[in-house]
Parts: C-alpha cells; structure tokens; sequence
C-alpha cells in the first residue's frame, strides 16, 4: 500500500512541479531559443527534468523501502543532475560532462551494482561504465521531439518494473514505477505541443538511473544467458537505435556527433512525410514491441531465443537502413556522404550488402529448420549435423541465388517478377542444398523433414527482406501528415489508371491533391477499397461533395463514357483527366542550362521524359 501511495505521490508532484517550473523558467526567461539545428520552433521553457528529479527523489525517500539497494544510483543520478542542470544554464564541453558520468559510474559500480556478462570482474565494470555513460547520451540525443524521450524513459520504466516483479523483486520494482510516474506527471506538459522540455538535467538523470535501475535485475534465477545479455538491451532498443543511427550517419557525412542536429530517427519519419506526433507513436510502438521481446524472453530456451533475437535484430537493421536512406542534409559533399547514400550511389556495394544479408538469413534458415523439426530442442546428433553442413549449405545456396539473378532487383520496386525470381532462388538453393547434405550422409543422418522445412523458411526470409522496404514504405505513406492546403478530391475509375493514379498521389505531395474516394461505374467495386480509399458508386457523388466539399474530380480512364461525364458536370466540379505523354527533348537547348537546374524540372516529373499532368 505504500509503495502504491508512493507512485501516486510521484504522478501528482510531478503534474504539480512541472507547472510550477514551467511558470518559473517562463519568467526567468529559461527557454529554449530556436535554432536551424533545432527542431523546435518557438521559445520554450526549459528545466523540466528538476520536476523529474525532485518528484522521484522526495518520492524515494518518503515511500520506498530498501533504499540501501539504491543509494548509489541516487547518489550518481543527482550529480548528473547537477551537471546537466549547470549545462542547460551555461553550457559546458562534451569532455567535462564525460568526466561526470564516467564519475557517476563509478560511485554505482562502487556500490556493487554491475552487469553480469562475463566471470571476470574488471570486464564487467568495463562493460557497466560503457553501458552508463552509452544509455546516459543516448536518452540525451533521443530528447530531440516533443514528447519522445519522455515517453520512451516511460515505456522502459514499465518494462524494467515488469521483469523485477517478475524474479520477485517487489521492492526494487517500485523504484522504476515511481520514476514512470515523474515521467507522467512531466509528460502531461511535454507532449506535442510542448511548452515545456525537460533539458539536460532531465535527460542525463533519466539516462543513467534508467541505465542504472537495469542492472538491478536478479539474474540468478533465470538459466538463459541470453536473457541476462539482452534484457536491459532491448527494454532500452531505442535510444541505442537512434544513437546508432546518428552516430553512423553522421560520421559518414563528416558531422562531430556530438554535434547537435535534425537527423534523428524522429526526424527522418517526419522527413518521409509523418506528423510529429505520429513519428513519435510509432518510436512509441517499436519500444513497446522490443520491450516485449525482451520479457518474452525470459520464458523461452537458449535456443529459441537465439532465434527470435536474430530475427528482430535483422528487423531492426533493414528499419535502420530505410531510415538511414533519407536524406537530411542538402549541404552535405557528395564525396563524404552516409554510408547509406555510397550504398545507393554504387550498386556493386548494394549488391555485397544483400548477400551478407542474405548469408545471416540462410543462416537462420537453416536453423529455425531445425529447431521447428524437433520442437525447439536439437539432439545432439542433429546439432553436430547442423553445424557440420552449414557452411556447405551457405556456399551452395549463396551460389544458386547469384546464378539465379536473385541480387538484380531493386527493393524499393520490388514486383511479381521479383517475387519469381526469388521463388526459383530459394527452392532451387534448398533443393540442391539438401541432396547435397543427403549425398554426403545417406539417409541415415539429417532428418528430411528439416530440408524441407528450410526451403520452406528460407524462401519466406529472403521474401521477407525483398517486400520490407515496400511494406514499410507502405506504412509511412499511409501514415503521412496531410498538407494544409491539399483539396480533397475524388478519383473517377477505380482500375488501372486508378490504382496508378492514386499511388502517384499518395507518394508526391506536389500536386496538393488528398485523395477521399473513388467512384466507379462497376457495381462490383462498390463498396470496396483501392490503396486504402473507399470506392463509391457515381450516386454517391452529392454526399460527397457535400462531407468534403469537394471541388475536383480527377478522371483516371479514357473508358468513362461521355454520357457519365456529362451528369457530373452539371454538379459544377472542376474535371481534369490524367494524362501521360512523352515529349521530344533532343533538340539542343539555345542556353545550356545549370545541371542543378536543368535537373529541377526532372525529380517533379518523377519519371525522366514521362510528364504527369492534370
């Protein structure tokens, strides 16, 4: 009861702090000034993680129990809070706030608080300094939107709180609560709009009691090292996400990392079209997924876990690689540009990049084959086997993919043909790889079942990875924010033009167009959806005039009868056709233009020498 007590005490005195620090900083003119580099674009107040801290702190003192498992974590928190809050006043050098944290870190692993990942003890505390100080700057870079690094300090919280109550510790599992509950009282004003941040004295205490309260976990009860390695990994996967891709790209593009800037993971889903709230709930959503791997886990083998973490570390790397891709900065030398852009600009490196994917995949493969053939636990023949023949397996396959012209495609347009070809793949590699491993051990040895089951998995994987730029870009374009200024209009013909049309639309926001709804003269579309838009019959078209107030019907086929046509001009819309033609551009050009210029009209038309018009 008063450990419940004491994490409503925590949400009310944080609501309360925040408004009264946010009151003070607006008074004291202790507000954030926009900068280029900032994504901020009015002056805000700032201190807000001293609500944070003093909330949590009073919080602890009053209400919590064993405080001599988390003295030290007080303690090291507070001098970060301390240094940050020095920070936010006058900004000190990146070495001299370095200089705290590895101090910090010390004091915690003074008090006997480290990560067990190795027998030997010296190594640990390497590890523990390099997991405090990494944690501490990645919550302070992920605090670059409103609302994200709190939100994602939040979801962490609950999620270590989770797998303390889960080993049994009830009472160190109130100390992340009542952290979570600072979090949501400061949250409250945080979200977007925000009118107040939290700074880096809310950041860097975040960072390390979140790095810290980590660590506290009871390890011995459970016999999955894998559990031990990777818990505290993934409850915290993204802040080391977006650090990992900041730090990639921008040294890649010659940017200081410690430099700030807008090319965050946040930023990029909003550079792809997302509103700031919906880039920031769906960093929400992938914490909440990989905090639930974290916990699911804790239930599973060693070597079904090994299965799962590969799998979404896989994940991970193709969303960081979509990521990665946006480009950020227009001023940046094309000779140093990020590792993603020399992908792209070289294909023969895209093409190293998909079969090392692919060797991980194959892989994985190969042994989800035989982990699912005998039900997650490998005999320790079939294990010998597995090891034996894999890289066999892998060369056999990696050389049928290459002959098959499986590394021709582009990912980004990925079709039935692709699909085709990556069916011929892998059923070919499994087919050739199996009666490889059957010619090698007689039917005595592997078991068949598992061969099959690896063609099977492996044509999947290597699907998988082939439609993930596709699936994703799928899902941010149907997530994007809608432009102020585009007119809602309705599309006549619901087929191919259609479908062309509307995926047109959907992808380029510089025709200003937010499509509503089709109409189609098919009664057999009635009813149904194209890309995600409803389709209507031309009867309906009064109600939607009236529910959008539309004012353009774009017609997507030279099929529509006149007759059809002429019924909607009476209602006084505006109707413009689709049309696609090719102009003749070989004639020379009187004035030779600048090649940025000359390239300008190009990336409108999307298409070289093709012009899409309305």
């Amino acid at each position: 009861m008063r450990q419940i007590a004491g994490i409503i005490f925590t949400i009310l005195s944080g609501f309360i702090l925040t408004w009264i620090v946010r009151k003070l900083a607006r008074r004291y003119s202790l507000v954030s000034i926009p900068r280029k580099d900032r994504w901020s674009r009015k002056p805000t107040a700032l201190m807000g993680g001293i609500a944070i801290y003093l909330s949590f702190i009073i919080g602890c003192l009053v209400f919590a129990d064993r405080l001599s498992r988390v003295w030290s974590i007080l303690l090291a928190g507070s001098v970060l809070f301390a240094v940050g809050l020095i920070d936010d006043l006058a900004p000190l050098k990146p070495y001299k706030k370095l200089v705290a944290q590895l101090i910090a870190a010390s004091i915690v692993i003074f008090a006997g608080i480290a990560l067990p990942w190795t027998s030997s003890a010296p190594v640990n505390f390497l590890f523990t300094v390099f997991w405090l100080v990494g944690i501490t700057n990645a919550i302070n870079l992920l605090d670059n939107m409103d609302g994200l690094a709190g939100g994602i300090s939040l979801i962490a919280c609950i999620f270590l709180a989770v797998n303390l109550l889960i080993n049994g510790q009830m009472a160190e599992a109130v100390f992340p609560l009542m952290l979570a509950g600072s979090i949501v009282g400061f949250l409250w004003f945080n979200l977007h709009p925000a009118t107040i941040f939290m700074g880096d004295c809310g950041s860097m205490f975040l960072g390390f009691t979140l790095g810290s309260m980590a660590m506290l976990s009871d390890y011995s009860r459970t016999r999955n090292i894998w559990s031990v390695l990777l818990t505290p990994v993934l409850i915290l996967m993204i802040p080391i996400f977006d650090t990992t891709i900041v730090t990639i790209t921008r040294k890649f593009s010659g940017r200081p990392v410690s430099q700030g800037g807008r090319d965050h993971s946040s930023h990029r889903l909003v550079a792809l079209g997302m509103s700031q709230r919906r880039a920031v709930f769906t960093l929400y959503l992938f914490a909440l997924i990989s905090g639930g791997v974290a916990l699911a886990m804790r239930g599973l083998g060693i070597e079904i876990t090994i299965l799962v973490v590969s799998a979404f570390a896989l994940t991970v790397v193709i969303l960081g690689l979509y990521l990665g891709k946006v480009r950020i900065y227009e001023d940046v030398n094309d000779s140093s540009g990020t590792l993603i852009r020399i992908l792209t600009m070289y294909p023969y490196r895209r093409r190293v990049f998909e079969i090392v994917l692919d060797f991980f995949l194959i892989i994985l493969a190969y042994y989800a084959a035989f982990l699912l053939r005998f039900e997650g636990h490998l005999p320790p023949d079939q294990r010998k086997i597995l090891i034996t023949t894999l890289p066999l397996v892998l060369a056999i396959e990696i050389f049928i993919f290459l002959a098959a012209g499986l590394y021709r495609g582009i990912w980004r347009y990925v079709s039935i043909d692709s699909l085709m070809t990556v069916t011929r793949s892998t059923v070919a590699g499994a087919f050739f790889s199996g009666f490889t491993v059957f010619a090698w051990y007689g039917f005595k040895g592997p078991s068949r079942a598992s061969l099959v089951l690896n063609g099977i998995i492996l044509f999947l994987l290597i699907g998988a990875s082939r439609v993930s730029f596709r699936i994703i870009g799928s899902y941010i374009v149907n997530r994007r924010e809608t432009k102020g200024d585009a007119q809602p209009v309705v599309i006549y013909g619901a087929g191919d033009g259609g479908e062309l049309l509307i995926r047109e639309l959907l992808k380029n926001d510089l025709y200003r167009y937010r499509p509503v709804a089709f109409i189609d003269d098919d009664p057999e579309k009635n009813g149904q959806q194209l890309h995600g838009i409803p389709i209507y019959d031309p009867s309906h078209m009064p109600k939607l005039i009236a529910e959008y107030e539309i004012c353009d019907v774009l017609i997507s086929s030279t099929k529509i009868e006149d007759g059809n046509l002429q019924r909607l001009r009476r209602t006084g819309l505006r109707f413009k056709r689709l049309r696609i033609h090719f102009e003749d551009i070989s004639e020379p050009f009187d004035q030779p233009e600048p090649l940025h210029a000359a390239a300008e009209p190009l990336r409108k038309l999307g298409v070289l020498g093709v012009e899409k018009s309305f």
